[in-house]
């Protein structure tokens, strides 16, 4: 059964090359579990949405949560699905310094990448129209 979950997350270090390793042992580890997705970064927070399984995307999700780079995680989403949104990429990124502000602004307040303030179908939203929109590198 194919399941996506959607979380939030602070970066306990925000540098660059930390938020690098995570995306690189996500396409290393993802394949292999059969799990595709898309992480969205900016200010300091993960923006992340899971597909696959239902125990490969659950045990993930668990990682994730005791993984130190990672504080405040919080559920945003999980639903049972018949076919993925997000299957192109092992783990797809999007660097939310890089891309046209109104596309942020179109779901929230103010102009910048923060789910804690939206809800989890908002923030479901905005990712599908970053992936319309190309705003999504590192495609398999």
């Amino acid at each position: 059964m194919l399941v996506r979950l959607l979380y939030a997350s602070r970066a306990v270090d925000p540098k660059p090359e930390v938020i690098e390793v995570i995306l690189a042992q996500s396409r290393q580890f993802n394949p292999a579990t059969g799990i595709t997705g898309i992480l969205c970064y900016g200010g300091g927070i993960f923006l992340q949405a899971l597909e696959g399984g239902r125990m490969a995307v659950s045990d993930l999700y668990g990682h994730i949560q005791k993984d130190p780079r990672h504080k405040d995680v919080v559920l945003l989403h999980y639903e049972e699905i018949t076919e993925r949104r997000f299957g192109g990429w092992t783990m797809g990124q999007v660097n939310v310094e890089r891309i046209n502000t109104s596309i942020l602004l179109k779901y929230a307040e103010r102009a910048e990448l923060d789910p804690y303030s939206v809800s989890g179908t908002v923030s479901l939203a905005l990712l599908e129209e970053l992936m319309a929109t190309a705003s999504i590198v590192g495609r398999t």
